[in-house]
């Protein structure tokens, strides 16, 4: 049937020809079919010039959305998907109010999605640890590496945002304010954690590291956040086997231990304090959020760097280079570190936006545990018996923890919808 927005239905449609003119009554109430009126009466005399030819808009869709996969793509390498999951759920819910039409998801197609998004963390995570270890081996220097790992993830996102690739938030002071607090926190965070790495065994600091939830109860209790009895037991193996882990370390060293413990710290008070600055630009999607703090956490660090450090970098890079024997691998292990540095991350927020955060943090507990082994026999360092139980424990009580939070946030949720 021939419709039209633009021309009236009561119009009549005229198609012209040497000595012939067809007249067509497009008006929607007329009962029988022109088109089949017109085929009988000029089957003889058929238009050869002519061609109607109609798309569907069931066929346009899916052509537009295979355009713009290749640049999702190179934002988004390791994700399901670009979007965060409460704009999918609201396109879908508006695309087919009534639920209809939905095709289901395929469970095998979900989980090797799922495999391939985890793997691909994992693997970033342990070249970062390895490549991060091997330069801070070499060039103890980490406040000047810590720095050129966030002017990589800077770099990155900005090229994102020129090529359109990936959507630029719209930039306010308000957002930048809400920002500083955040950023100052994630850069105390990342310096900590480089620092340490550079004065025990990665597999030490990730132990310690595994604490975190042990204070992030304790700073949300300090703020009123009130927690359910299962996940003040959660902390206590946690508690245990760190400090198990730390007594029969045998890279023991105070500043790596006091390093990993501010490094806990700073992304505890990150989160917090993200979750009640950034209440009002909720629209921001994790990967947008972190290339911000990224960017505002360099101009945090890179001064203090230089204070620090930066008379001692022309020494050490000569040393780094006798040691290592050509500048080109030396540049290409710091390179290695700054991308995968960036690309882990990116991943991390990529997943935390399409599995629920019960998900996240037992994949996130799991990748410690793979970075922990993989650091050990990269490295080969020496671990006790008893170092090896404390590790476990202390894994396991963030296992735990992970999952009595996930109960309580289920719970909140399920009041609120009864409220």
């Amino acid at each position: 049937m021939l419709s039209s927005n633009v021309i009236p239905s009561s119009s009549p449609v005229t198609f012209s020809k040497p000595n012939h003119h067809f007249f067509i009554n497009a008006s929607p109430n007329l009962k029988p079919n022109p088109l089949r009126r017109f085929e009988a009466q000029h089957r003889a005399t058929p238009l050869k010039s002519f061609k109607l030819s109609f798309i569907p808009t069931s066929q346009i869709q899916p052509s537009i959305a295979k355009l713009g996969s290749f640049s999702r793509f190179l934002s988004h390498p390791f994700e399901l998907s670009s979007k965060p999951r409460y704009e999918i759920v609201k396109a879908a819910s508006e695309a087919n109010p009534e639920g209809e039409n939905v095709t289901p998801t395929d469970p095998k197609s979900k989980n090797l999605k799922l495999g391939l998004v985890f793997g691909l963390w994992y693997f970033q995570n342990i070249v970062f640890n390895i490549y991060n270890k091997k330069v801070l081996n070499i060039f103890p220097f980490p406040w000047l590496l810590a720095s050129f790992q966030l002017f990589v993830g800077s770099i990155w996102m900005l090229v994102l945002w020129s090529l359109k690739l990936q959507p630029c938030p719209k930039i306010s002071k308000p957002f930048i304010i809400a920002l500083l607090g955040p950023a100052l926190f994630h850069t105390i965070g990342h310096i900590s954690a480089c620092v340490s790495f550079s004065k025990v065994a990665v597999s030490f600091t990730h132990v310690i590291k595994s604490a975190e939830p042990v204070f992030s109860v304790i700073f949300s209790s300090v703020l009123g956040d009130k927690y359910p009895t299962q996940v003040w037991l959660s902390i206590i193996p946690i508690v245990l086997g760190c400090s198990l882990a730390a007594v029969t370390e045998v890279s023991f060293n105070v500043q790596g231990l006091w390093c990993a413990l501010i490094s806990n710290v700073g992304f505890v008070l990150r989160n917090i304090y993200s979750k009640r600055s950034l209440e009002n630009f909720k629209e921001v999607d994790g990967l947008n959020l972190y290339g911000w703090i990224t960017i505002l956490s360099l101009l945090y660090l890179f001064p203090v760097a230089i204070f620090v450090e930066g008379s001692q970098w022309i020494p050490g890079y000569y040393k780094a280079i006798e040691a290592i024997g050509k500048a080109s691998t030396f540049y290409t292990w710091v390179l290695v570190s700054g991308v995968f540095y960036h690309l882990y991350n990116q991943s991390s927020y990529q997943a935390l936006d399409e599995i629920s955060p019960l998900t996240f943090s037992v994949g996130n507990t799991m990748k410690r545990v793979v970075v922990i082994v993989s650091s050990v026999l990269v490295f080969r360092n020496p671990v006790r018996p008893l170092n090896g139980l404390g590790s476990a424990i202390a894994i396991l009580g963030t296992f735990l923890y992970s999952q009595a939070t996930s109960k309580k946030k289920a719970q909140k949720i399920e009041d609120e919808k009864t409220s």
